[in-house]
């Protein structure tokens, strides 16, 4: 356990930042697994709300941008096939 104040704050703030990471990493992993089980009319609608997804993880910098391009990419294959 951090004996100094400004660890004892950096330690709360990086536990903040940790579950911040995490639900926008869940919603981003849900929003793509929602694309996999989706029937051949939906696909387009929940591919739209991935890439949603995976964007707004790289605005919050959870997600690099290359791993959101590459993550992209796997989508519109899965869409396609």
């Amino acid at each position: 356990m951090p004996q100094k104040k400004s660890a004892i704050k950096r330690l709360k703030q990086s536990k903040n930042l940790n579950e911040k990471n995490r639900a926008v990493k869940s919603r981003m992993s849900t929003a793509i697994k929602k694309v996999a089980g989706a029937p051949s009319e939906e696909k387009d609608a929940k591919v739209r709300e991935a890439v949603s997804a995976i964007d707004r993880a790289v605005k919050h910098r959870v997600l690099s941008a290359q791993a959101a391009d590459r993550k992209k990419s796997s989508l519109m294959k899965r869409k396609d096939a």
